[in-house]
């Protein structure tokens, strides 16, 4: 039932919605707006979110581009947090309480094992029969970097081949859903069953709604959730989680970098060895049930930033806490981008590539991947103990078969390779080691601590951020003494830099916190403009000639934004934004509507730069009910134009839409589609 496109004639300063100018509009489905589309403030109503809690148990996931985890609470109980078991494995001087992001299929692209399992199981393989397995390590930045993210987009495993993205994740979501419920039901006295579940899975703040909900549904592929019940999983923003875990802590749970003037590697994290060691011991953890007293130094309304350093992307995100209640506002709209702790892995390969050539690392990795593995994981337990103050080298063990295969393939040694490549930052020893001296570590580190540093200092400038006396640094990334000098030395006058104990597990804990209770976070920034086409009476002198169109004789102009709401506009948890939509015929089963955005608000018509199509709304028309006292059914009388009113909700993390009809008041199924595109 999808036609060409119907207006109706529209009193004056009416807007009708038109997908785009006439020319595109031809896959387009009909719709007519009835009522003109008000200002966003006038379609304002605050609905209170219900605050009961209708599962007994929160299951968090923090899904990490580096490593993973889960942990989980009772809501009877929702004073302890329980994290994971741990692992088998593991990499020596590593906490291990969460398992690295990697993942391992068969060569007939069945799932074998995740995490450190996945890891030794690769390693031990024959390097012959290696290069048939699909290893998968980091992929999570795949959703960050791909524009145009589709259910289809694809993942290359190390030896080159692809698999579809989607399963790649619904597989190591499953593992996670499998040893997440076993161990709860290990603790729980009660059977659960499946909907007393709430899942969390954590995403970064900056990323756009398609990969959101690319997350959503790897999670309804893997069976967490069903996606007729798509409340029972959350999708948490991990900075935003990491800030509700802080809000909560007490002094002596975190270090206060302003405190110490960091001179030598005994300072920085390394101070936290001895709690580190005692914390350690126990998996459940005690959260305050106000917020905690670090805050009481908070005057009412302070205003803090979280810079949450992952291993894929730094996302930060400025918060305020409204007191009494101890909600959190944001303040500023997240901002971020890819500059992770792997960007430092990155540059230990351009290294590689610079002194043994990009073509033999290449083909070593093509050829001996299971080794390619081995020598980045020497490298990340290496890149760990970096500190700015360290004199000696740092030793990294080359593979057996990188020296063989080197020297079957170039006719040389690995030394002579180093000597001939004037690289003297970089050392060889007797014992079969690359010795990186301090100015390799700092050329390795540089360009990525410089972007983190340069990002947040350009957020401080921003006026609504401007006179934040407190910076809590969170994420694995955050551990790295080279991180924290560089941020403490940057702004360490400015404000209190303060790093949680436990920071790599800080966005897990707070994502438990967030699914006890998701309206803890009260009014967001909206990342971008969202808004649709609609046509609007021709203003001659106004409107473009371009965007004339005549329809039954009056003259319209085409191509109108009509903004649902406009970037960095804070929007209430809630809020809503409504509007009336009409088919355009009789027996029209489906109203389809593009959605547009754009990173900027002084825009007038969807085809200025910067404005993109990006999502569609789907209305599901039910057969309209006969009007009361009509005989012969609903073809009776003159029918009445049909009313379906839209709802949308951008205040969450995620954008959400309901629609009702309005004549029958039932509801109408309303979707909203940002992966088909």
């Amino acid at each position: 039932h999808i036609d060409t496109f119907h207006l109706l004639p529209c009193l004056p300063g009416e807007n009708v919605s038109t997908p785009s100018s006439p020319a595109t509009a031809r896959n387009d489905c009909s719709i007519t707006p009835l009522t003109p589309s008000p200002s966003p403030v006038a379609t304002r109503v605050e609905v209170r979110p219900r605050m009961a809690c209708p599962f007994s148990v929160v299951i968090a996931i923090d899904f990490g581009t580096t490593s993973s985890g889960y942990a989980f609470s009772f809501t009877q109980d929702s004073e302890a947090i329980h994290m994971m078991k741990r692992w088998e494995g593991g990499d020596p001087g590593v906490a291990n309480q969460k398992s690295p992001t990697c993942l391992l299929l068969t060569p007939e692209l069945r799932f074998h094992s995740f995490g450190f399992a996945a890891r030794d199981f690769y390693h031990d393989l024959d390097p012959e029969e290696a290069r048939h397995w699909l290893y998968f390590d980091k992929f999570k930045m795949k959703i960050h970097s791909t524009s145009d993210l589709t259910m289809e987009t694809e993942l290359e495993a190390v030896n080159g081949q692809k698999v579809r993205a989607i399963d790649v994740f619904a597989h190591a979501l499953r593992f996670f859903r499998e040893h997440a419920l076993k161990e709860v039901k290990d603790q729980s006295s009660s059977v659960l069953e499946g909907d007393e579940i709430r899942w969390v899975i954590t995403v970064p703040a900056v990323w756009r709604q398609p990969a959101k909900q690319f997350m959503r549904e790897a999670a309804y592929l893997a069976g967490l959730v069903s996606p007729d019940c798509p409340e029972q999983l959350l999708i948490a923003l991990e900075p935003e989680a990491a800030s509700i875990y802080c809000r909560k802590l007490r002094l002596h749970q975190v270090i206060d970098l302003s405190m110490q003037p960091i001179t030598n590697e005994k300072a920085g994290i390394s101070l936290t060895k001895e709690q580190l060691r005692r914390s350690r011991h126990s998996r459940t953890f005690l959260v305050e049930s106000g917020t905690g007293e670090l805050w009481s130094e908070l005057q009412t309304g302070d205003r803090y930033v979280v810079a949450d350093c992952g291993g894929g992307t730094v996302d930060l995100t400025v918060h305020q806490i409204e007191q009494p209640q101890g909600t959190l506002k944001e303040l500023y709209k997240a901002s971020g981008g890819p500059y992770g702790a792997v960007g430092v892995d990155l540059a230990f390969e351009a290294m590689l590539c610079q002194i043994f050539g990009e073509d033999f690392i290449q083909s070593f990795k093509a050829k001996r991947p299971a080794a390619w593995v081995d020598l980045m994981i020497a490298f990340e337990a290496r890149k760990r103990t970096a500190s700015p103050g360290r004199t000696n080298a740092l030793n990294i063990s080359l593979p057996f078969s990188f020296i063989d295969y080197y020297k079957r393939h170039r006719g040389q040694s690995v030394e002579a390779a180093l000597r001939r490549s004037n690289m003297n930052i970089v050392k060889w020893s007797s014992q079969g080691m690359l010795r990186l001296t301090q100015e390799a570590m700092n050329e390795l580190f540089q360009p990525t601590i410089s972007k983190i540093v340069k990002h947040i200092e350009e957020l401080m400038t921003k006026p609504e951020v401007r006179g934040v006396r407190f910076l809590f640094l969170v994420g694995g990334f955050a551990e790295s003494p080279m991180l924290q000098k560089a941020v403490q030395k940057a702004l360490g006058r400015t404000c209190r830099i303060i790093i949680p104990h436990d920071v790599g597990l800080t966005i897990l804990k707070g994502a438990v916190l967030f699914g006890l209770d998701p309206t803890v976070v009260r009014v967001r920034r909206c990342p971008l403009t969202y808004g649709v086409g609609v046509l609007n009476r021709f203003v001659e002198g106004r409107h473009p000639r371009d965007k004339l169109l005549i329809k039954d004789g009056r003259e319209w102009c085409t191509d109108i934004l009509d903004r649902f709401v406009s970037v960095d506009q804070s929007v209430a948890l809630g809020e809503v934004v409504r509007r009336s939509y009409t088919p355009a015929r009789l027996g029209q089963r489906k109203i389809i509507i593009n959605i547009y955005c754009t990173a900027t608000d002084d825009v007038t018509y969807i085809s200025d730069p910067g404005v993109r199509k990006c999502g569609t709304i789907t209305l599901d028309l039910p057969e309209p009910l006969p009007p009361p006292g009509a005989v012969g059914g609903a073809g009776a009388g003159t029918p009445e134009r049909r009313e379906i009113r839209a709802t949308m909700q951008f205040g969450d993390t995620e954008i959400k839409v309901t629609a009702v009809d309005v004549m029958s008041n039932r509801s109408v199924r309303a979707s909203i589609d940002f992966l088909s595109n």
